[in-house]
């Protein structure tokens, strides 16, 4: 077989959905997995790849206050801190998926939720396929108990509400006309927490320190 004609990772075809062939799309990590985004396996998943990814993905497309933006991997961090003091008892695999839960995001970025809705439905099914394989890596179900995943969106809107008002330059009336205002006295307490952002190494460490605690 000549090199013109042996079959390569650019080359090879999967199918979607609809059972029609596209290109197999994957991207190479510093660890030297090739990840393909569209069928995505869970022994190319690398968790310094993730922290390394996130740590330089900007929340809010970096229209944010401070000398840093405030990175996706930060805003994890945050997620799972907040988590942890909604249900204090929480077992320490449910707290790693809270960890994990912007876990795609490492490959795909930080889309705006008003720009998701504007690519419709194929980026949820990218983004599932790619949260599946994470949580699949690292002992977790494909699919997080409803219980936990409710949990976690709560305790991410939260955090998003912390990050507008004290980041992103909303105030208090816009942010509740945007956002729903956290309700609840340990929501009241958790939105006292100053958030500053830090540089992408420092956001990086955390994230592999409190990963490997969780672990």
């Amino acid at each position: 077989m000549s090199a013109s004609t042996r079959p390569t990772a650019a080359r090879r075809l999967v199918k979607n959905d609809s059972g029609i062939p596209v290109p197999r799309a994957w991207q190479r990590m510093l660890s030297g997995r090739r990840l393909d985004l569209l069928d995505p396996s869970p022994l190319d998943v690398e968790i310094e790849d993730i922290a390394q990814g996130l740590s330089r993905v900007a929340r809010w497309n970096g229209q944010t206050h401070g000398d840093w933006a405030f990175s996706v991997a930060q805003h994890s961090l945050l997620v799972e801190r907040i988590v942890g003091r909604l249900e204090p008892r929480l077992a320490g695999a449910w707290r790693r998926a809270a960890l994990l839960h912007d876990a795609p995001e490492y490959v795909v970025g930080d889309l705006i939720t008003p720009f998701k809705a504007a690519v419709g439905p194929g980026y949820k099914q990218l983004e599932r396929r790619l949260m599946q394989a994470v949580h699949l890596r690292f002992g977790l179900p494909a699919e997080l108990p409803d219980k936990v995943a409710e949990l976690i969106k709560r305790a991410d809107g939260i955090a998003a509400y912390m990050e507008a008002t004290q980041l992103a330059g909303f105030d208090r009336s816009e942010a509740d006309r945007t956002f729903a205002r956290p309700r609840g006295k340990a929501a009241a307490e958790i939105q006292t927490w100053p958030l500053e952002p830090i540089a992408p190494p420092e956001a990086k460490r955390r994230f592999l320190a409190r990963f490997a605690e969780l672990a």
